[in-house]
């Protein structure tokens, strides 16, 4: 094969790009392609945007690096903007290719974009997809995707004993490619977004691309030594190091899962081995669960029930999620956690649980509304992980509980001194911890000692807070 067209999707890396990787061995020349197809960034049902200007951002400079990183081996990259359907059948007319090489995902949006690409093409130009986003591959689980355990824990020990990860291929010493017309990568203007807000109280920059999040990693596994400690310091709130936080550049595939499985092999054997340095596998491995339970049920995870045959009956208050998104619902625990998504389209996983929780448990609100915001906010936005981790706390997905999370509990047990509520709702600053996380308890006397005027300077509360997890506790 002379030429083939190789479509980056959400794997936007040369290390471990098993998509790259079986173009290079088939054809003499590559031409790289990367296409910013304007539905990513439209609007969801729910009226909630796709594609915010954090993660626009963060997509942006990944493609921009991943043009540098192929210049550097010989390489370049076309930048185009359409519906893929158009675009990809054009290239390879234009640079007659025998095949394309792409990516597959199980969601529906990607699955439906590769087959009007497929469908598109002439007769004699295949599209081959390639599975490139988890830890383990599909064809080598020890059960069948479409007959695999919903409930993660037996599926994890299942794959845990039967299964092993294949090796991460280097990344190509050479990507020959042919004279082609790169055009310039969009500005944020050009793809329809504002620059994001920047904001010293975020924990991470997040700047996207391949050497950024490889960068990442070396700086928290190697230099800081943070793996070690992992497990106890995951629940953290404030600063770059409570996590691995590589969650951004797994999601636009940016580092390969198998890659970041092989050095903390490497940590393992060179430093310690410890239940801490596990617990960064064990959530690749929940990463993985999510993406085959999405191959498995497809669009069963964005009905109301999810995949549950069960019967819910969701509240949809515009108003009420309209203070949910705004950090204005007058529960500091909740309201900093959705300020920092806001400002800086990253939040914790014990602070996603904890405003997920209250949408869903304490006011009611149809789960999907919380999930599609998160999909335009979250910097590290992976579709089967956010639809499936919504759909778990939700009561509707894999592993469902009754329980919900107590957000006065749960901020008394995360942020003790209030120190993560004050920084991102700098005027309850001042207060003891006890009333910066129930602000609804203090007296006219107390608000005039320590100038805050509640109502007017911090809102008050949306819901009797105490009241309605007394009665989450009884039911």
């Amino acid at each position: 094969m002379d030429t083939a067209v190789v479509w980056f999707r959400d794997d936007l890396r040369l290390t471990d790009n098993p998509t790259l990787s079986r173009a290079l061995e088939a054809a003499e020349r590559i031409v790289p392609v990367y296409v910013f197809d304007p539905r990513r960034r439209g609007e969801t049902q729910y009226d909630t945007p796709k594609l915010g200007p954090h993660r626009a951002r963060f997509r942006r400079e990944s493609v921009l690096d991943l043009r540098t990183r192929l210049r550097e081996r010989d390489g370049d990259l076309l930048v185009e903007t359409g519906h893929v359907e158009d675009v990809i059948p054009e290239l390879v007319d234009r640079y007659d290719a025998a095949a394309v090489y792409a990516q597959t995902k199980p969601a529906t949006e990607e699955r439906s974009r590769e087959r009007a690409v497929r469908r598109a093409l002439p007769g004699d130009v295949d599209l081959r997809s390639q599975w490139t986003h988890t830890l383990f591959h599909p064809e080598d689980l020890p059960t069948a995707v479409d007959r695999i355990d919903d409930t993660f824990t037996p599926w994890r020990h299942e794959v845990e004993a039967e299964a092993t990860p294949r090796k991460p291929a280097p990344a190509p010493e050479s990507v020959p490619t042919p004279a082609v017309d790169a055009s310039t990568v969009p500005t944020l203007s050009a793809l329809g977004f504002d620059d994001p807000p920047a904001d010293h109280r975020a924990v991470l920059p997040f700047e996207g691309g391949e050497s950024a999040g490889k960068r990442r990693l070396e700086a928290y596994v190697w230099e800081r030594d943070c793996l070690r400690t992992y497990k106890q310091t995951r629940n953290g709130l404030l600063g770059a190091d409570y996590s691995s936080k590589l969650s951004a550049w797994l999601a636009a595939g940016c580092l390969s899962p198998r890659w970041v499985h092989r050095e903390v092999q490497r940590y393992e054997r060179e430093r310690v081995a410890n239940e801490d340095t596990y617990w960064l596998v064990f959530e690749l491995l929940w990463r993985d669960f999510f993406q085959f339970q999405f191959a498995k049920h497809g669009d069963d995870f964005f009905t109301e029930t999810g995949i549950r045959d069960i019967e819910k009956h969701w509240q949809r208050d515009r108003a009420a999620f309209r203070r949910w998104t705004k950090g204005v619902t007058g529960v500091p625990f909740v309201d900093a956690n959705m300020r920092e998504l806001e400002r800086t389209g990253y939040v914790s996983n014990r602070g996603r649980q904890n405003v997920a929780s209250f949408l869903t448990d304490a006011l009611e609100i149809d789960w999907r509304w919380g999930a599609a915001y998160f999909e335009a906010q979250l910097v590290d936005y992976d579709v089967a992980s956010n639809w499936g981790n919504w759909a778990y706390q939700a009561g509707v997905g894999n592993d469902s509980r009754d329980g919900y999370f107590d957000v006065l509990w749960q901020a008394g047990r995360y942020d003790p001194d209030a120190d993560y509520v004050t920084t991102w709702l700098p005027e309850l600053e001042g207060l003891p911890p006890e009333y910066a996380h129930r602000p609804w308890r203090l007296s006219d006397a107390d608000q005039d000692r320590y100038g805050i005027d509640l109502g007017v300077d911090y809102p008050e509360p949306m819901i009797d807070v105490e009241a309605r997890f007394d009665q989450l506790d009884e039911r």
